[in-house]
């Protein structure tokens, strides 16, 4: 199943819905199917893998039925896009150089930042205040960013509390998946001894635009991990290449953190970063930056001068 946070043109209000299984033109508010909240993290929190299966069941068994009119569906083009958590309530724990040819690439541009032996996962966090959502914007910071880099990662997203989780354990704590940018401005994140501050400017995190369920996919999710600059594909790997894998990182951790519902884990992203050609290909206003995600989808956003 697919999953939404948007708008309507009538309504200002963010609503979730359900993509319908025999229309993807449609989207199916589970305030119908008698879900009250309006906040993603929310919605996953509470809802059993017992009742994500019901409610799967009902929708299939609804499409064809007699009854399907009393399901309002909305139309896609009539909705308005948000990221699906549009408000993490914790910091985006995020996966640094996850991926062998990103980690020689990233050497490459800098040593001293980026090169070394890394015997453990690198982990970091990314400050969101409010994610971007498919077709918003991502602000150049003329002035203050040189180096504005593209990061097409697939994240992970908690599906109930986790604390002191096995590997063996860890698909059972996972709602499903959606795609993260990492946008990253590379002179920020490369002048200081941490990168925060380099990957958290307001507008670095487009997400989205939905997140489907962990049923959709193998285990441990094999899929097509790709980018796209002004119609130039930039990234094309899989997420079967993983340094360090799902199960790993939420085992890892889970060994001393509190894994909230609604925590969104990015995994890290493949070659193919402005940063790895030479000379460097950094982003600029007007560039529209796409990242796919087999499975899930695309996020289309366009770098503009604002903030």
């Amino acid at each position: 199943m697919k999953f939404y946070s948007y708008k309507t043109n009538e309504q200002s209000e963010v609503m979730l819905g359900v993509e319908s299984p025999n229309d993807n033109s449609k989207l199916l508010p589970l305030t119908q199917f008698g879900y009250t909240t309006n906040i993603m993290a929310e919605f996953i929190g509470n809802t059993t893998a017992e009742a994500l299966l019901d409610l799967k069941n009902i929708i299939s068994n609804s499409s064809g039925a007699s009854n399907v009119s009393d399901f309002k569906s909305v139309k896609k083009i009539d909705t308005v896009a948000c990221a699906p958590i549009i408000h993490p309530a914790q910091d985006v724990i995020c996966l640094g150089v996850n991926y062998v040819e990103h980690a020689k690439e990233s050497a490459k541009f800098k040593k001293e930042a980026f090169g070394g032996a890394r015997p453990f996962p690198i982990y970091f966090s990314k400050r969101v205040s409010e994610a971007v959502a498919d077709g918003g914007e991502i602000p150049a910071y003329v002035g203050l960013v040189d180096s504005l880099d593209y990061e097409s990662e697939l994240a992970v997203i908690i599906g109930k509390d986790a604390k002191n989780i096995s590997e063996e354990e860890a698909f059972d704590y996972i709602f499903g998946y959606t795609i993260v940018n990492d946008v990253s401005a590379r002179n920020l994140q490369t002048r200081h001894s941490q990168w925060y501050l380099g990957k958290s400017l307001d507008g670095f995190t487009p997400m989205g635009p939905c997140i489907v369920t962990k049923d959709e996919f193998d285990i441990p999710p094999r899929v097509a991990v790709r980018s796209y600059v002004n119609g130039e594909l930039r990234q094309n790997s899989n997420s079967e290449l993983l340094i360090t894998g799902i199960a790993h990182i939420i085992a890892e951790l889970s060994s001393g953190i509190t894994l909230k519902a609604g925590t969104i884990i990015s995994t890290g992203t493949p070659s193919g970063v402005g940063m790895g050609f030479v000379p460097p290909r950094f982003l600029k206003p007007g560039d529209v930056v796409v990242c796919e995600i087999e499975g899930i989808g695309e996020i289309k956003n366009m770098v503009m001068t604002e903030y």
